[in-house]
């Protein structure tokens, strides 16, 4: 994958349109020849001008929800949409809209192809998208049907590899508990998903148990003052009700989620239209066979005459003169028959006047009839049937042709619709592989709606206990979450793991593939980007548990936290590049703040090691105190392909970007 141009309209602190050319462009010598790749295309910016922006508006332009954590409902989706709209200078001069179109070239199962993605939306309004492929827009996918497309197209929690900032790799450095890289192995492997299953089982296990909850905590209020002891009850009661309907709501709720990622992530949103592509594919089915017919009847009639239109022209052209022919001698014929009558009955002085005459008559005869057609008559046609001829060839062949072109690129059309429509029914699963899923979904939500007006009706008359006795009702919350909080440490979770056990058998194959592989290209990574005197490290990965241990050379273990700042840096890219290569799939590197904890020697390492290679399109979102002057000049001269360097207006409040960086500034694009 390359992305080749991004273009921001009201986004952020962007205002107005911003172009910006990402392909990397390679050293060329003095006659054109390519000299050597130059993958980096470099940003400059001081915190605060837009440097994230440009991150943010990749994901965004490619994974919309989802580029958002912790979004859910669509309508966090469109606040958080909303926030994205620049602001402008004044309250009245606010854009009301904003967009993201982000072009680039992909290459799937061998055949590459240019796509462009436009994702444009108003304030308070849901966002549109558009997806082109190769210049014509993809007009056939719903909007649900083109994030699926994206979405197998470049995977989300693949590209969380590929994407990230310079707080994704602190995260990872200061991550003792290996949590950060367990869940990016598990998304690497798709695991992510197994364990989005353990956690809702070990949640269902934990709410189906509540009741023992109730028993206990009961028992503990029965030391509390003997005069609230009514009040009291009745409040528990009340509040441990609507405790485990709001339980199982946040239960379905996060059900229903995990279902609708299912359907999406298994070809849903084209299973959806699947009923209707499969009658469209009749109907076209149908107007093909017709539009055949009517080619061949086209063929069948006065279509071939429009094929040889020089030859029809000659024979038309021999027709109009043996026509003419044909008059001359009708008219010799006749004037000759007229000339004999007339020496007959005629009588003159002498004979020499008569033959004097003739021969007047003859002469002027002859000259006149030089100009008109001679010659043999070949086809000898009647004028009727000339006629007949004529329309043919003039009208009838060429309202043929017309109609045979139109139906030929109407079967074009209704051909290339059929291969959508196949394409679109392939990528749909079969009905019976989702109709549970739609059928649990439908379950879930008619269960979540009746437990949200439970929820509300226990929380209603929980409200009027507690307005009698509210220190009473405090107090046993207290006890009720201390005994909870005691509870979720039991064996819920342990349970949870061994109803999925069966899935774990089906990814141990490989998962220790993988986790091999990882290990290393872990190895191979650190030692490139390590100084001689850090640590010679290894890690070895748990398959199952994905716990990290790093090895020093001794084959001693190491603890994590005795690794110096610059040592965990080091790690956690190396890690992160470990990941990528794993993953398998060639996609850009983008890095924001990527140097930002590093000390000189640790920097040089990156310059030099990480940044060229990390991979075919590297860009970088640099603060003048990372990529330097003397990186700029020196170290990196070489390998970048072109920079930016982003400016804040302060008075406009928006950011532009000019050609060049911090030391080389050019004009404004």
């Amino acid at each position: 994958m390359i992305i080749k141009s991004l273009s921001l309209h009201n986004f952020r602190v962007f205002r107005g349109s911003h172009v910006i050319d990402l392909a990397p462009r390679p050293a060329l010598l003095k006659d054109g020849s390519k000299l050597h790749d130059r993958p980096i295309v470099l940003f400059g910016g001081l915190n605060g001008a837009g440097k994230t922006s440009i991150l943010t508006a990749i994901r965004l332009a490619l994974y919309g929800r989802l580029a958002f954590e912790g979004v859910h409902s669509q309508q966090d989706y469109i606040n958080n949409l909303a926030a994205l709209v620049h602001n402008g200078v004044s309250s009245a001069q606010q854009p009301d809209e904003a967009s993201i179109e982000l072009c680039f070239s992909y290459n799937k199962s061998g055949v590459e192809s240019d796509f462009t993605v436009i994702r444009s939306w108003k304030r308070g309004k849901k966002d549109r998208l558009a997806l082109f492929q190769d210049g014509e827009e993809k007009e056939e996918l719903s909007y649900e049907q083109c994030q699926g497309f994206l979405n197998e197209l470049i995977p989300n929690g693949i590209a969380d590899l590929f994407f990230f900032d310079g707080e994704k790799i602190a995260e990872l450095a200061e991550d003792e508990s290996g949590k950060v890289l367990k869940t990016a192995v598990r998304r690497l492997l798709g695991l992510d998903l197994v364990s989005k299953l353990r956690s809702d089982l070990s949640i269902y296990l934990k709410r189906a148990d509540a009741k023992s909850l109730g028993s206990q905590q009961q028992k503990k209020l029965e030391a509390l003052e003997e005069e609230c002891e009514h009040y009291k009850n009745e409040a528990e009661h009340l509040r441990f009700e609507a405790d485990i309907h709001k339980a199982r709501i946040e239960l379905l709720t996060t059900d229903i989620n995990k279902y609708e990622a299912q359907l999406a992530a298994e070809g849903g949103a084209f299973a959806l239209t699947k009923t209707q592509e499969q009658q469209r594919v009749n109907e076209l089915i149908k107007e093909k066979e017709l539009l055949e017919k009517q080619i061949r009847q086209e063929m069948d009639s006065t279509l071939p005459l429009s094929l040889a239109p020089n030859t029809l022209s000659n024979l038309l052209n021999q027709l109009v003169k043996e026509a003419g022919i044909k008059q001359t001698r009708h008219f010799t014929n006749e004037l000759e028959c007229f000339l004999g009558t007339l020496h007959a009955e005629m009588s003159f002085q002498s004979a020499q006047a008569g033959k004097i005459a003739a021969e007047a008559i003859e002469s002027k005869l002859t000259e006149y009839l030089a100009n008109k057609p001679q010659g043999d008559i070949k086809l000898d046609i009647s004028e009727r049937e000339t006629g007949i001829i004529e329309q043919l060839v003039k009208r009838d062949s060429q309202n043929s042709k017309k109609r045979f072109e139109s139906a030929r690129s109407r079967l074009k059309e209704v051909e290339n619709s059929l291969e959508q429509a196949a394409a679109n029914i392939a990528r749909a699963p079969d009905e019976e592989q989702l109709i549970d899923i739609f059928s649990t979904l439908r379950d879930l939500d008619k269960k979540r709606q009746n437990e949200i007006h439970q929820y509300k009706l226990a929380l209603e008359a929980a409200k009027q206990a507690l307005n009698k006795q509210m220190q009473a009702a405090r107090e046993i919350q207290k006890l009720h979450d201390k005994e909870r909080e005691l509870f979720n440490n039991n064996s819920a979770n342990q349970n949870a793991y061994d109803a999925i056990r069966l899935l774990d058998e089906y990814t141990k194959v490989l998962t220790l593939a993988r986790v091999n592989r990882l290990e290393n290209a872990f190895s191979l990574a650190y030692r490139k980007l390590a100084r001689k005197e850090d640590l010679q490290i290894q890690a070895r990965i748990n398959p199952e548990t994905f716990d990290v241990e790093l090895i020093d050379e001794n084959g001693v273990t190491i603890n994590r936290k005795l690794l110096s700042a610059g040592e965990k840096q080091i790690y956690a890219i190396a890690i992160l590049e470990a990941l990528a290569k794993t993953s398998g799939r060639q996609l850009p590197v983008i890095i924001d703040t990527p140097l930002g904890r590093l000390d000189s020697h640790h920097r040089d390492k990156l310059i030099e090691h990480y940044f060229p290679e990390a991979s075919h399109q590297v860009v970088l979102l640099s603060t003048d105190t990372e990529v330097n002057q003397r990186y700029f000049a020196e170290q990196l001269s070489d390998d970048i392909s072109h920079a930016y360097q982003i400016e804040f207006d302060s008075l406009m409040k928006s950011s532009y970007l000019k050609n060049g960086y911090f030391w080389n500034k050019k004009e404004a694009c």
